[in-house]
């Protein structure tokens, strides 16, 4: 049961049921974390611009999966690893990838350094070592990549608070926070 519902579409400002109508258009559905945010137009305006920015930017569609899984399994946000689970799998992870980004890793060097670097953002609350960045270095993540990876993981732990904050009901196939022996 949610402790902050989705909002209720008929009485929110014309503006904010707009921004809602075209995340529907985009990506077929509201997914409740949208209707989530939109109690505070602010945070779903943010939330939604950032990420535009970001699709943009210099990481794949698999890297910026792989950086939600490892932040959400970090921060155990079952809504968050339900979607992008599914959503992983569009961006091509195997059952075995999506597994590997939870656990902070991946098959390819540069996606492992991704993952490694997401983890240990979460972990060591940005605090990354000299041998962190070093290692993502080494693994061919330039400074611009590492600097969306911040992004991505700052963006992903604004969902997964406010999903374990609002209790948000998952409207995707649901995946356990626990990963399976």
């Amino acid at each position: 049961m949610p402790r902050i519902p989705t909002v209720d579409t008929t009485k929110i400002d014309t503006t904010t049921k707009a921004t809602l109508d075209a995340v529907k258009a985009k990506v077929g559905m509201v997914p409740n974390l949208h209707s989530t945010l939109a109690h505070a137009p602010a945070a779903l305006n943010g939330y939604l611009a950032l990420g535009n920015a970001l699709a943009a930017g210099l990481l794949t569609p698999r890297q910026r999966e792989i950086v939600a899984l490892a932040t959400g399994q970090a921060n155990q946000c079952q809504y968050c690893l339900s979607a992008h689970t599914l959503l992983g799998k569009g961006a091509g992870l195997s059952p075995e990838g999506v597994r590997a980004a939870r656990e902070g890793k991946a098959q390819d060097a540069q996606d492992n350094a991704v993952a490694a670097l997401a983890a240990r953002l979460i972990e060591t609350r940005g605090a990354v070592s000299d041998a962190d960045l070093a290692a993502a270095h080494n693994a061919g993540l330039d400074d611009a990549r590492i600097l969306e990876v911040v992004a991505h993981v700052a963006m992903n732990v604004l969902t997964n608070f406010t999903n374990n904050v609002a209790h948000t009901d998952i409207d995707f196939p649901v995946v356990p926070v626990a990963i399976a022996a």
